[in-house]
C-alpha cells in the first residue's frame, strides 16, 4: 500500500463510498470485523484498522454501536455525516460547480489571545481550496459558500469571519490574480499524479468485460482515496481562468468513468463482507468502547 493511503483516511473513503447509506435510510454501523476484512483488501493489516478507527473516534467521526445482531461496531457522527454530504458537491460534482461564477472571500481578525484560533482557521480554509489574496483576506470560488458556512459554525470559528460573494473588479486580468492567489503549477502536478497512478487501471477495466467485485471494490477505493483530496486543493477554478493544457478534466474524467464502472461492482464485495462479518469480534480497544489502543502510525 502506498503512504499516500493512510488507514484512517482509507477507512474515511470507505464510510463515504459504502458506509452511510440514503438520506431516507442511513446504513447502520460497520462491525468491525468487516471493516478489517475490508481494509484488508486493500492493503491494511488490522493492527492499523483499530488505531485509525480510535483516532477517528475521538476525533467525534465515528461513535460506537452494536449491529442487530450484537456484533461491536462502528456508525458515523452527525458531524461526519455532514463533513461527507458537503465532500460529495466536490468528489461528484465538479462539471457544475465550476460553470457557476462568481467569488467567496473571506476576511477575517482573530484577537492576540487566541491566535491559536487563528492557525485553525487558516488551515480550514486551505483544506477547503482557499487562495490567498492578502493577509486576512482568503478568496475561493463561489460554489463553496454552504460549505464554508458548515465548516464555520462546526468549528465555532464563525465569529472572527465576515464572508462576500461578489465579482473580481482589479486592475489586472482575473487569470493572472488567480495565479497569485493558488500555485497552479503545484495543482497541475497533483492532477498527474492521480492520472499517473490510476489512468492505467481505467484503461485495464476498459479492455475487460467482466470484472471481479474485489477487484472493482479495490481498484475504487483506491481511486476514490487519492480523487477525494483534489477538490480540495484544486477547488474547481473557471475553466478560462486556467492553463490551456490544464490537466484537471482529464482527471476527472478518469475519476467518473472508474465511478461508473467499479463503484456499484465493488458494492457487491461490501454487501458480502458485511453479511460475513463475525459476531465476536472487539472493538478497537481493550475490551470496550471508550478504551483506545495506543497510538500507530500517523494517519492522513
Amino acid at each position: 500500500m502506498s503512504d499516500h493511503h493512510a488507514p484512517r483516511s482509507l477507512i474515511v473513503t470507505f464510510y463515504g463510498a459504502y458506509g452511510r447509506g440514503t438520506a431516507d435510510r442511513p446504513a447502520g454501523p460497520v462491525p468491525v470485523a468487516a471493516l478489517i476484512r475490508l481494509l484488508g483488501a486493500v492493503g491494511v493489516d488490522p493492527p492499523s484498522v483499530r488505531s485509525a478507527v480510535s483516532r477517528l473516534k475521538r476525533r467525534g467521526l465515528l461513535v460506537p454501536d452494536r449491529t442487530t445482531d450484537g456484533a461491536a461496531g462502528y456508525a458515523l457522527s452527525a458531524d461526519a455525516r455532514q463533513l461527507l454530504d458537503d465532500g460529495d458537491r466536490r468528489v461528484y460534482g465538479r462539471a457544475s460547480a465550476r460553470s457557476r461564477d462568481g467569488w467567496l472571500l473571506a476576511v477575517f481578525s482573530v484577537p492576540e489571545q487566541e491566535r491559536h484560533k487563528r492557525h485553525l482557521l487558516r488551515s480550514r480554509l486551505a483544506r477547503l481550496g482557499f487562495g490567498t489574496a492578502a493577509p486576512g483576506v482568503w478568496i475561493a470560488p463561489d460554489h463553496l459558500y454552504e460549505e464554508t458556512r458548515h465548516t464555520l459554525e462546526r468549528l465555532e470559528l464563525a465569529t472572527y469571519v465576515d464572508l462576500f460573494r461578489g465579482r473580481h473588479a482589479g486592475f489586472e486580468p482575473t487569470a493572472d490574480a488567480v495565479r497569485r492567489w493558488w500555485d497552479l503549477d503545484a495543482l497541475a502536478a497533483l492532477h498527474h499524479a492521480f492520472l499517473d497512478a490510476h489512468e492505467p487501471v481505467l484503461r485495464r477495466w476498459s479492455r475487460r468485460r467482466a470484472g471481479a467485485p474485489e477487484d472493482a471494490y479495490r481498484d475504487y477505493l483506491l481511486a476514490l482515496d487519492s480523487w477525494r483530496h483534489l477538490p480540495y486543493a484544486d477547488p474547481g477554478l473557471p475553466p478560462a481562468l486556467l492553463p490551456p493544457d490544464w490537466p484537471g478534466a482529464r482527471a476527472a474524467h478518469v475519476f467518473g468513468a472508474l465511478h461508473e464502472r467499479l463503484r456499484d461492482l465493488g458494492a457487491e464485495y461490501v454487501a458480502g463482507r458485511l453479511h460475513g462479518a463475525g459476531r465476536a469480534d472487539p472493538e478497537p480497544g481493550h475490551g470496550g468502547p471508550g478504551h483506545p489502543v495506543g497510538e500507530g502510525p500517523s494517519a492522513a
